[in-house]
């Protein structure tokens, strides 16, 4: 059976184990940079909350550190991480039933992430913009934008309600889009 890890991999986690053992800081750093995402991965995937994932991943990392010189056996580093951030998690999700369980039922409800609460904000800010310039707009092309964007009418129905023919109402929309756009470029600047 073919090992799962590349040569250059266990060889460089290898030297990298070697130099641990050496108390060596800047490998101790290498290790950090190259598995903590993979094991913060691991945490967050059993114990469904980012602070537990945090805490358990820094606990492997002051357990690996602390115990180094214990090791006396040839190990892939990614395996031995692995196992360490398991048993971990089994012991929390032993010793902190209900919490655990908990964030499994929070996970399971459809909280907004940051970027969608920023992402909702920009939204509701640009739509304040846009409804600021189109009150600028001279009365019929006005009436012809808000038409647009509030209902889903077709520039024949829009035509029909204003009394103006279907030509004159895709050239006031064209006409608004352009002061429209010359409005948001003057409005991006002062901001």
């Amino acid at each position: 059976m073919k090992n799962k890890f590349p040569e250059y991999a266990r060889n460089e986690d290898h030297a990298l184990f070697i130099l641990l053992k050496k108390r060596d800081r800047d490998a101790f750093s290498m290790i950090y940079e190259k598995y903590h995402r993979y094991l913060y991965a691991i945490a967050l995937k059993y114990l469904k909350n980012s602070l537990m994932a945090e805490d358990v991943v820094q606990h492997v990392y002051v357990k690996l550190w602390e115990h180094t010189s214990d090791i006396h056996i040839e190990i892939n580093l990614k395996n031995y991480l692995y196992t360490m951030t398991k048993n971990y998690i089994l012991n929390i999700i032993r010793d902190r039933k209900d919490e655990v369980s908990l964030n499994y039922v929070n996970a399971q409800i459809d909280i907004p992430d940051q970027y969608d609460i920023m992402k909702a904000l920009e939204d509701k800010q640009m739509s304040a913009i846009l409804y600021k310039g189109v009150e600028l707009l001279p009365p019929q092309k006005k009436e012809v934008c808000l038409r647009k964007l509030e209902t889903n009418d077709s520039n024949q129905q829009i035509a029909d309600k204003m009394g103006i023919s279907v030509h004159t109402v895709k050239s006031h929309y064209q006409e608004s889009l352009k002061l429209l756009r010359a409005y948001f470029r003057q409005t991006k600047i002062m901001s």
